[in-house]
C-alpha cells in the first residue's frame, strides 16, 4: 500500500512551513546532482544517526503487521476477487485514520509550492500504475515466475541509487544480496510460465515497484522531507480516488453489485472494516521503517516475505514444497542475517556517495 515499537511516530513542526524553493526541490528529488565530490545526501544521514538495533526494531514491526495482513487474508478474507476494491478501502482507511491523527495533534501539515504538490500527484499516479502493471502481468505469467522476477528488487534497487544517486554501498552488501536474491528464486521455484508480453510487464512492474520504494524515501528524506504521517495522509486520498476510478472501469464495483444485490453483509463489512485497519497500521509501519532503514532494506525486506509466506503456507494451510524450495528458503534467510549484520557493521561508516 506497508515501523515503530509502540504508538505512531509523534511528529511536530514549529508552524506551517514554507518550502517553496522549486530550483532545492528539482536538484535533489528530480534531478541527479553532479559535483566532483558529491555531498552525502538528506536520506543517507537520517539512515546514518538512526542506531541499528532501532532499524531492526522497526523491521520486526513491519513483518509483524506485514504477515499478519497476509493472514487475514487469506483466513478472513477467503476470495475476496476485487483487488481494485482491496486497495481503495485500503487507502481509504489510511486518509481517514491520518486525518483523526492530524485533528489530535500527531502531526502537522506542511506548507508545499504547486510544483511540491505536482510532485506528490504524480508519485501517487505511479502508484496506481504499478499496481495494474502487477494485476494485468499476473494473468500472462504462472505465479512462480512472478515471485521470481519479483526477486531482483534489491539489484534494480542498487542500480538506481548507483547511478540516478551516485550512492555506492561497502562490497559486503553487495555480497549478502547475492543469496537474498538467488534464495528467493530456489524457494519459489515451479511451473515457469510467461508471455512475451507478461515478461516484459512482469519487468516493468519490479521496475515501478522499486522506483516507487526509492521515490518514497525521497520524498521523506530528501527536499521535501515530510514525516511518514504527512505522506501517507497527502498520499492516501488520491491513492483512492485512483482505486476506485479503477474499480468502476474494470467493472469490478459493477461485479459486486451483481454478487451483492442486497448489499455486503453485516460479517462481510466488519471484515473489510478491520482489513482497513490492519492495511493502516501496516502504511505507518511501511513508511516509518522505509524512511529510517531505506530503500534498498525495504526491497530486502519484500523477499524475506516471500519466504515467510511460504513457511506460513507450510504451517497454517499444509502447502508442500520440495527439498530445493526449503534449501532457497534457508539461503535466502541466511543473506538476509548476513546483510543485517553488515549493516550493523557498517552503521558508523554506512553507505557511501561515489566518488569521481
Amino acid at each position: 500500500m506497508a515501523l515503530f515499537s509502540g504508538p505512531p511516530p509523534r511528529v511536530s513542526f514549529p508552524s506551517m512551513k514554507e518550502k517553496t524553493d522549486s530550483g532545492d526541490l528539482e536538484a535533489q528529488f528530480l534531478q541527479p546532482q553532479h559535483h566532483l565530490v558529491p555531498p552525502i545526501s538528506p536520506g543517507l544521514e537520517a539512515e546514518n544517526r538512526v542506531p541499528g538495533w532501532t532499524k531492526i526494531s522497526y523491521l520486526a514491526v513491519y513483518f509483524l503487521c506485514n504477515i499478519s495482513l497476509t493472514i487475514y487474508n487469506k483466513l478472513i478474507l477467503g476470495q475476496f476477487g476485487y483487488p481494485w476494491l482491496l486497495t481503495s478501502i485500503h487507502a481509504g482507511s489510511a486518509s481517514i485514520g491520518c486525518y483523526i491523527l492530524l485533528m489530535r495533534g500527531h502531526f502537522t501539515l506542511t506548507k508545499l509550492s504547486f510544483h511540491q504538490n505536482t510532485v506528490l500527484v504524480l508519485f501517487s499516479i505511479l502508484f496506481t500504475i504499478n499496481i495494474a502493471t502487477s494485476n494485468v502481468s499476473l494473468a500472462m505469467v504462472s505465479i512462480p515466475f512472478h515471485q521470481i522476477m519479483r526477486s531482483t528488487c534489491p539489484f534494480f534497487a542498487v542500480l538506481i541509487y548507483r547511478f540516478r544517486y551516485k550512492r555506492t554501498y561497502p562490497r559486503d552488501t553487495y555480497l549478502s544480496l547475492i543469496p537474498v536474491v538467488l534464495g528467493v528464486g530456489l524457494a519459489t521455484y515451479g511451473d515457469y510460465y510467461f508471455t512475451g508480453a507478461g515478461f516484459m510487464l512482469t519487468l516493468l512492474g519490479v521496475i515501478l515497484a522499486v522506483i516507487k520504494t526509492v521515490a518514497t524515501n525521497r520524498i521523506m528524506t530528501g527536499a521535501l522531507a515530510l514525516s511518514p504521517l504527512e505522506t501517507l495522509l497527502r498520499m492516501s486520498p488520491l491513492a483512492f480516488m485512483q482505486a476506485a476510478c479503477c474499480a468502476v472501469l474494470s467493472g469490478e464495483l459493477a461485479d459486486f453489485r451483481l454478487m451483492n444485490p442486497a448489499g455486503p453483509s453485516r460479517m462481510m463489512l466488519c471484515a473489510l472494516a478491520g482489513n482497513g485497519l490492519l492495511a493502516f497500521v501496516l502504511n505507518i509501519s511501511s513508511f516509518s521503517t522505509n524512511k529510517i532503514a531505506g530503500a534498498l532494506t525495504m526491497t530486502v525486506c519484500g523477499n524475506i516475505k516471500q519466504c515467510l509466506t511460504v513457511l506460513l503456507g507450510i504451517a497454517l494451510f499444509g502447502v508442500r514444497v520440495g527439498v530445493l524450495n526449503g534449501l532457497g528458503m534457508l539461503v535466502a534467510m541466511a543473506g538476509a542475517a548476513w546483510y543485517s549484520l553488515v549493516e550493523l557493521r557498517s552503521k558508523g561508516g554506512g553507505v557511501r556517495p561515489a566518488k569521481g
